[in-house]
């Protein structure tokens, strides 16, 4: 079953490579500019494009897919101090769920449109900061914005401040724990409030 499951995957891949190549040859050489589409028709022909067997996985091959997808990141995953912080099997695991919220949240947002590896060293220092909410929620703009300064977009920094002030005052210290409700922060969007819950809360 599973190498059944890896040659669909392979022999869709190849199909598509194989339809992307002819797109760009036929439109490297047609010189003709192409008409206007218009919204409706783009939006038709994406759905229709997105509509094949290709796509379509039995239970089986999607539980086998997310088990061997989840072994190899056992495996492969970067040690991050964010994951320990919310892995129980780590040492630096975090038991009080405040303080894992508020780690993986301050990670995520910093993690936005940042790299890895850059990431990593300001979220040490900002940790080393203000390790807890209530410790951000009492410390000044200016302090934050100086720990931010080098990585950009200094709402970001803000709107973290911002949800920690929020969280002391309105939420009675505690850290939201779904996605509903991470979605009240200063700043969380869909996919951080979605990353937070998941990673700090499973």
């Amino acid at each position: 079953m599973d190498m059944d499951l890896t040659d669909k995957i392979i022999k869709h891949e190849d199909k598509e490579n194989l339809s992307n190549n002819s797109d760009s040859k036929s439109s490297s050489t047609n010189t003709k500019p192409r008409p206007r589409t218009s919204k409706t028709k783009k939006t038709k022909v994406a759905a229709e494009s997105t509509n094949c067997s290709n796509h379509i996985f039995s239970e089986s091959e999607i539980f086998s897919l997310r088990s061997r997808l989840l072994s190899w990141y056992d495996v492969s995953a970067r040690v991050l101090p964010w994951r320990s912080a919310a892995n129980p099997d780590s040492e630096e695991y975090q038991p009080d769920p405040n303080t894992r919220g508020y780690m993986v949240w301050v990670s995520e947002v910093m993690l936005q449109q940042t790299q890895v590896a850059t990431v990593v060293q300001y979220y040490k220092k900002w940790m080393s900061l203000w390790p807890t909410i209530k410790s951000l929620s009492e410390a000044s703009l200016d302090s934050v914005n100086q720990a931010w300064s080098g990585l950009g977009y200094y709402s970001r920094a803000r709107r973290l401040q911002e949800g920690a002030v929020k969280i002391m005052s309105q939420l009675g210290g505690s850290m939201p724990t779904t996605a509903v409700e991470l979605l009240k922060l200063p700043g969380v969007g869909r996919y951080t409030a979605a990353a937070v819950a998941s990673i700090a809360y499973g």
